[in-house]
């Protein structure tokens, strides 16, 4: 393949922000706004033909003779090396989930460009302030993203990682003069670097042992015959790990488990922190202060995948170390049951979004977690992917619904939108399908790819099926509670002074409609004939299990009906509800009193109990014993000032009595 389209891919974004940072405040805000989405749909063209050659055109460096899919490094060239083994590498791979990463990204990268050329600006058409500064972020984000997806080598990964966080940052402190979105901002960028120190220790530990940061070589096989061919390799994943099984007298053994293991796990905490898992979710909520389409573009579709993409990548590797996988499977599992449970308590329209985003990037990290070649075939796998597919395009139908909301009544609160469904219709229904999608209803997306990933946990273990179950069941209850108080409730009241809320104009809503048509048909596609983990084919249709669908779709319909009970009219269940159950309600609203938690150990264990009495001894015992040690000098010099009289004859006299001292102890010293 050439390698002109993918270099354009990387280019035209990083071009954007360039152009756009360093000459945009000398642009008009429409003229701006056109090249950052001329751009971002140039790239989109490009990426769409990019994948669609790799998944259609049959050619033997995309497939075999056998129909696998292959991974074909596009370019790779040496950047920085510290041994003949030990590069590192800035590429190009291409393979079943990169080449869906580069539909993803820039499918939602470009229908947020366009949306925002409608939101980032007020009801009278005045565009907001720093309007050019905030598509130049959009294209690096984009940029990073791309780079992070197409990646050749962790090290690689992990650079463009660190760009994604950077470039995150600048988004969702747009608002710098509002204070709390300058905390969120903060917020989010601390709380990720310390889950990207447990990363890049892992990298570390893995790249030493191995001597190599290359995927390739560590999870994948050459193809004979084809030059920069591979294919995922069990048997390399083995070898990986008898590298370490072979040193373990010398490599150290930590509470019990192995240094892959650990190295795994470490890897696995940096995806805890960019996908928002427990205990480092607590930045993703408050990281709702930035523009709404920067919600849909971050923390819907892109940045909060990249751990879901990182364990994808390394796959074979956790499959050699099942502890890890375990892990991975409880953590997603807690977190999903967690936020699912405080999104049913929240009034922010946007923070429901935010804990709905935690709990469906949670299912998508259990069904990796229980993906096993002897379950289905890892089905869990191809499931997990399949729902990073079909849940970027309804959630972000979701966020962007609710900007559309937010900009029509000027509220993040549910409780200023009571009976929209009237005044914006077009949003009304292109909401209601993203609804309908996330809660699994057939035929939506949301219900083939939620079906599949409830299947991979019953063949793992049926504890792990009835919890996810379960929380299924409530993101169908708290998703039609939304709705609802949204769109039915009670009549919306118009203030004085203010405009009946409607549909947004066609910039905003022409994206409603494109992702919202996408949602519906999304399922239909033969995903597990493209992206599977050793890249062998999978008809999951011909494998559907309806007992699985059937139980799956009644306690989505359970959980609406319950909905539709509690919140299509206005009345005193949920009052009712919150007196039966206040313990409950008040934890929830209040996110279990995480943030509460992670302030009383920074603030008053870390700040106060440690730091406070360590710049105590600094200042009085450190500084003080220098201190004193420069007041005795000075004491001493005042001293001895007077001595310095100018007399030689005293100067003699002075010279003769230390004479005289310095002989008596050495008469001392020698008896």
């Amino acid at each position: 393949m050439d390698a002109t389209l993918p270099i354009l891919i990387l280019a035209i974004p990083l071009g954007m922000f360039l152009v756009l940072g360093l000459a945009g405040y000398k642009m008009s805000h429409k003229l701006a706004g056109t090249l950052g989405c001329l751009g971002m749909g140039t790239t989109l063209v490009l990426a769409y033909v990019t994948a669609f050659t790799y998944f259609f055109s049959g050619s033997p460096e995309f497939v075999d003779a056998a129909g696998n899919r292959l991974q074909l490094l596009v370019f790779d060239h040496t950047w920085l090396a510290f041994t003949d083994k030990l590069v590192i590498k800035l590429g190009f791979l291409l393979d079943p989930i990169s080449a869906m990463m580069l539909v993803v990204i820039t499918t939602i990268s470009f229908m947020v460009h366009l949306y925002s050329m409608g939101y980032m600006r007020d009801h009278h058409g005045v565009f907001e302030r720093g309007f050019q500064r905030f598509y130049a972020f959009l294209s690096l984000f984009s940029f990073s993203m791309l780079g992070l997806v197409v990646a050749t080598n962790i090290f690689q990964m992990y650079i463009f990682w660190e760009l994604v966080g950077a470039s995150s940052y600048l988004l969702i402190g747009f608002y710098f003069v509002k204070p709390s979105a300058v905390s969120a901002s903060k917020k989010a960028f601390i709380v990720t670097r310390f889950a990207d120190l447990g990363f890049l220790i892992g990298i570390l530990i893995l790249s030493f042992y191995t001597g190599t940061f290359n995927f390739t070589e560590l999870t994948s096989a050459p193809v004979d015959g084809i030059a920069d061919v591979f294919r995922v390799s069990e048997g390399t994943a083995e070898s990986v790990r008898s590298i370490f099984l072979s040193r373990s007298s010398a490599a150290p053994v930590f509470l019990g488990g192995s240094v892959l293991t650990w190295a795994l796990v470490l890897i696995f905490m940096g995806g805890m922190g960019k996908s928002a898992m427990l205990p480092l979710h607590i930045w993703l909520p408050d990281a709702m202060e930035g523009p709404t389409p920067v919600s849909a573009l971050i923390h819907a579709a892109t940045m909060v995948v990249a751990g879901v993409y990182l364990v994808a990548r390394l796959f074979p590797l956790y499959l050699m170390e099942t502890t890890a996988l375990e892990i991975v499977t409880w953590v997603g599992a807690l977190t999903a049951l967690y936020a699912a449970v405080v999104a049913c308590a929240q009034i922010d329209i946007k923070r429901v979004l935010a804990f709905s985003t935690i709990s469906q990037i949670a299912f998508m990290m259990v069904s990796l977690g229980v993906a096993r070649p002897e379950v289905h075939e890892g089905l869990g796998y191809m499931a997990s992917m399949f729902h990073l597919f079909t849940h970027a395009m309804f959630k972000a139908l979701l966020f962007l619904g609710a900007g559309a909301l937010i900009h029509a009544v000027g509220s993040n609160d549910y409780t200023a939108m009571h009976g929209l469904r009237k005044h914006m219709p077009i949003t009304n229904w292109t909401f209601l399908i993203g609804c309908l999608a996330i809660a699994g209803i057939i035929p939506f997306s949301g219900f083939f790819s939620k079906d599949e990933i409830l299947s991979s946990c019953l063949g793992n273990s049926t504890v792990v099926y009835v919890w996810m179950s379960l929380v299924a069941g409530l993101t169908a209850f708290y998703m039609f509670r939304l709705y609802y108080l949204i769109f039915w409730w009670k009549e919306h009241k118009v203030h004085e002074g203010h405009h009946a809320p409607h549909d947004q104009p066609w910039t905003m809503t022409l994206p409603l409609v494109v992702l919202a048509a996408v949602s519906v048909v999304a399922g239909f596609i033969p995903f597990g004939k493209l992206v599977t983990w050793n890249g062998e084919p999978y008809d999951f249709m011909a494998h559907f299990d309806w007992s699985v669908a059937g139980v799956s779709l009644f306690v989505a319909v359970a959980a609406i009906a319950l909905a539709t009970v509690m919140y299509r009219k206005e009345n005193e269940l949920p009052a009712k509800f919150r007196a039966a159950l206040p313990a409950l309600w008040t934890w929830a609203h209040h996110r279990f009193y995480w943030d509460e938690l992670y302030m009383f150990i920074t603030h008053k264990i870390i700040f106060n109990g440690i730091c406070r009495p360590i710049a105590w001894f600094d200042r009085q015992i450190i500084d003080g014993t220098m201190d004193a040690f420069a007041t005795l000098a000075n004491k001493a010099s005042r001293a001895i000032k007077p001595l310095q009289s100018g007399q030689v004859q005293l100067y003699v006299w002075w010279y003769l009595l230390g004479a005289l001292v310095l002989g008596g102890v050495t008469a001392l010293c020698l008896l």
